[in-house]
Order: C-alpha cells, then structure tokens, then sequence
C-alpha cells in the first residue's frame, strides 16, 4: 500500500499540484493505511466497503470536522480511482460511502469599525499596510498575492490589471485595477527593495520571496493588536466579495474575478450582505 501512495504522490508533484496538496493527500492516505494495517490489510486488492467504511465512521467520532473527514473520503476516492486505472484494482471500495453532511458556515466579513481599526493599527508598519490594502482591493487570496511577479502587473497607460497564473488548482484570471488600487501599488512598489534578481512583487528587506507564513503572521497580530477577535486574513477576502455584491457587481462576472469555479460557492456570500451591508468599508467598485 505504501509504495502506491508514494507513487501516487509523485505523481500529483508531476501534475503540478501545490506542495500543500500533496502533502494533505500523503498525510490523509498514511493515515487511512496505518488503519488498514492494524487489521492486517496490507494489499489495495483486499481494501473492501464495510472496513473502510468502519474507519471513516471512526474519524467522525473523533471530532474531527464534517469538512475534514469530507476531504480524507475524497483523498480516498482518488487514491483508489487511481489504482483502478493502473489495473490494481477492479472497483473503488470508497465510491459509495457517503460524505457526511457539512452545515454551510456564512463567511465572516469585516464591519466598518474593524476595517477602519486595523487600518489604523497597521499604518506604522507601511508594508503591512499597503498589503491589507491590496488584499481588500484585489480579493486575491494570500497565497496568490506571494506568487505575483512584476510582469503580472500592468499598470502602465490604458486598462489597469493584475494577472492571476495558473497555479495547482488557481485558475489564470484577470483582476481590473481601479485607481485606487493602482495608487496602493505604486505606494507599496516606491519602498520595494530593488532587487533585479527577485521577480517577486512582494519580496523582504532583503530580496527574497515573502512567504505566505510571513504574510498570515504580520496580519494576524494586527488583528490582535486592533482587538479584532476571530478574524483571520481570508475574511479580507471575504469583504471584497461581499463589498462588490453588495453594491451590484454581477455575480457571474465576481465569480469568474475572485477564481470561484462555481457560482454556489460566490453566492453563498449573498446571506451575509443583508446582515452587513451597511457597515462594509467603502472600497471603490470594480
């Protein structure tokens, strides 16, 4: 069983899946396999329906989330999958065993006051600044904000906009730039260290690539220090998109922007609009 996984991993690496990923496919699949060891199966061939539903009905009782043991019945699946189409395996002992029902959780958008606190509160550190701004201003998620490079921004004369690329499961997008968010890139590119070696837009004081952990760590203890309580970087996220519905941005045309690659999962946004409305920050619409 082990060498299969490891197999199957290498070859999530070969496809370009995100090292995050693969990594939550080897921990979710080592984890099912040390199951499966402890009553002695060993050969994916032996894998049947009732012992691998035991163990995804055992993962329930160790309160772990409904979203969490979702994802490890789907690395299930596609593990499986993948030895049927090697010839191992003749059926998926995962296919029938049902996902358990997730309660869907309304995004948590920043109110007014919290937006104008931590704003206040991240001025000093101007780099941190400008890129809570970006991030309200854009909605990319942090992640895609760490891979920009200086050819995806154009900000030159016509039409301003940022490209997304393709990246693991991210697809490549065009995000429109309106005039403050051009003027927040430029503020953020005038104290960028020049390093012609870094693609990177977002690099440290010496160079490098700003890592995502940098990132999240800056902006949760802004969060802290603002006295923002359950807030996580996301939420910044989740403002831009309830903002831009919120003020009559087309769904359809959000939904394609942000990198949603179903409407479900933009509207879902739509129930927390009602509750806040009123008290978002007034970012310019698209």
């Amino acid at each position: 069983m082990d060498n299969y996984i490891k197999k199957f991993t290498e070859g999530l690496s070969k496809d370009g899946k995100s090292i995050h990923t693969i990594i939550a496919y080897k921990k979710d699949l080592e984890q099912m396999s040390d199951y499966l060891k402890s009553y002695g199966v060993v050969d994916p061939k032996a894998v049947e329906e009732p012992i691998l539903k035991d163990y995804f009905e055992g993962l329930k009782k160790e309160n772990l989330s409904a979203k969490t043991v979702s994802r490890k019945l789907n690395s299930a699946r596609t593990f499986f999958k993948y030895l049927q189409e090697l010839n191992v395996m003749e059926k998926n002992p995962a296919i029938l065993i049902t996902h358990p029902k997730i309660n869907p959780v309304v995004p948590r958008v920043l109110t007014e006051l919290e937006y104008r606190a931590l704003r206040d509160t991240a001025r000093p550190d101007q780099r941190t600044y400008l890129i809570i701004e970006i991030l309200l201003q854009t909605g990319v998620r942090i992640g895609e904000l760490c891979r920009i490079k200086m050819n995806d921004l154009h900000i030159g004369k016509g039409d301003a906009y940022l490209t997304i690329v393709e990246y693991g499961s991210t697809s490549r997008r065009e995000i429109p730039l309106n005039e403050q968010a051009v003027d927040i890139f430029k503020e953020y590119l005038s104290i960028r260290p020049k390093n012609p070696k870094c693609e990177n837009v977002f690099i440290t004081k010496n160079g490098n690539p700003l890592l995502v952990r940098n990132i999240r760590t800056s902006i949760d203890n802004t969060f802290r220090k603002a006295g923002i309580n359950n807030a996580k970087v996301n939420d910044l996220r989740n403002t831009f998109i309830a903002h831009h519905l919120a003020r009559g941005t087309n769904i359809f045309i959000l939904s394609k922007i942000i990198g949603h690659k179903r409407i479900a999962t933009t509207e879902k946004y739509l129930g927390k609009i009602s509750q806040s409305t009123d008290k978002l920050p007034t970012l310019p619409v698209l």
